[in-house]
């Protein structure tokens, strides 16, 4: 890749961090199995139980409340299932809700039924609608089980931040249990499990700086757990079975302890956000700007050009060497429409554009990107013209 290229899709993926490339390394020199207890066994072990203890801290609870996964999607699966177990004892959850701005991992509903699960409506912002929220929980009949609310922290492809808290308050007066996906937010938002209110969150290391295949549930204690998803040999303490990906929970554990004191430089990435939307805002009159009534995430822009598909607009800048995207990087390549701007009411037909910044990112990579989207709005407005006067 040209080094003149600009890489701004940090939400579908965070370039891997010198730190967590380092771990990998380590990690993947040492011979033995982190199962195995002689000195090569323990010394992965020792690995595994660093990078636990790095990712327990960026959530905020002890190491014996992390569960690793193969990532976030797992993660996911694991948590989404009705069957539950305390102790010995079963507990059924009947009743999933998610908002309509959900992950595709969050939002297919895991190992729940399709007649179990309730799509709750957002605002034109796409934030969770509470009195949606409250009505859904009054409606569902607890004598079937429980009830469990999937929301995300932050959105991927807007940024926009939810309420979670206030959503959390509703699930914990009506008996209910909550998870969030978190997946955008570590260091760009503090994240406390305990803060937020929930029962589990998920955590994906790729999206912080870490190597792609691995991630974590996370939990408010041991006691109730999900009926785990991958069975076997008894690691992650039955939890999550099969032999540790040594390697990447490793990196995950370096990007985590990155990700803990990255918060100081969200403040400089949201003044390079706001000053890139300004530049567009003056060059386009009319962009759409989705979210941006309300909190976002510091690095994260979302935006349409009328008349312009995203799916277009994203080859534009490709061409002219700027990485964005239009939408979710994982439904990149899919044929449809953005679910996300559609729940928000917006034009989902034409789509949009995804800039997420890193930490790192300079005045001169936004005076870079501006440059692109200019010439690419100028030959917009060519086109439109032309056909206004044919």
């Amino acid at each position: 890749m040209s080094a003149s290229r600009l890489y701004l899709d940090h939400n579908a993926t965070a370039p891997l961090l010198p730190e967590a490339r380092e771990a990998v390394i380590e990690a993947m020199a040492l011979e033995g199995n982190p199962s195995s207890v002689h000195a090569e066994g323990r010394a992965a072990r020792a690995l595994v139980s660093r990078a636990r203890d790095h990712v327990a801290r960026l959530a905020d609870v002890p190491p014996s409340q992390v569960t690793f996964t193969s990532g976030a999607t797992e993660a996911a699966n694991h948590v989404l299932t009705p069957d539950y177990r305390m102790g010995r004892a079963s507990v059924n959850v009947s009743r999933l809700l998610v908002s309509a701005v959900e992950h595709p991992a969050v939002l297919a509903g895991g190992r729940f039924a399709a007649d179990q699960i309730r799509v709750l409506g957002v605002d034109a912002n796409g934030r969770l609608d509470l009195d949606a929220l409250e009505q859904a929980l009054s409606d569902h009949d607890q004598s079937t089980g429980q009830v469990m609310l999937a929301l995300q922290f932050a959105n991927n492809e807007t940024g926009v931040i939810q309420p979670v808290r206030e959503a959390a308050d509703l699930v914990r007066s009506h008996q209910g249990l909550m998870m969030v996906d978190a997946v955008q937010a570590p260091g760009r938002l503090p994240i406390s499990l305990s803060g937020l209110g929930a029962d589990f969150l998920i955590l994906s290391a790729h999206k912080m700086g870490g190597p792609k295949g691995a991630g974590a549930l996370v939990s408010a204690g041991e006691t109730l757990m999900p009926a785990p998803l991958v069975e076997g040999g008894g690691q992650e303490k039955g939890h999550r079975c099969g032999t540790e990906n040594l390697a990447a929970i490793a990196g995950f554990g370096a990007a985590a302890a990155s990700a803990v004191t990255g918060l100081d430089r969200m403040p400089a990435v949201a003044s390079l956000r706001d000053r890139m939307e300004h530049g567009m805002r003056e060059a386009a009159p009319d962009i759409l700007v989705h979210g941006d009534g309300v909190e976002r995430l510091a690095n994260t822009s979302f935006f349409s050009l009328p008349g312009l598909k995203a799916e277009t607009a994203q080859i534009a800048f490709d061409m002219e060497g700027v990485a964005v995207s239009a939408g979710s990087a994982c439904s990149s390549g899919k044929i449809g429409e953005s679910h996300v701007l559609a729940a928000m009411g917006a034009d989902a037909a034409l789509g949009a554009i995804r800039v997420s910044l890193g930490s790192l990112q300079t005045e001169e990579d936004i005076d870079q990107f501006l440059d692109v989207f200019r010439r690419i709005n100028g030959r917009r407005l060519h086109r439109q013209a032309a056909q206004a006067a044919a």
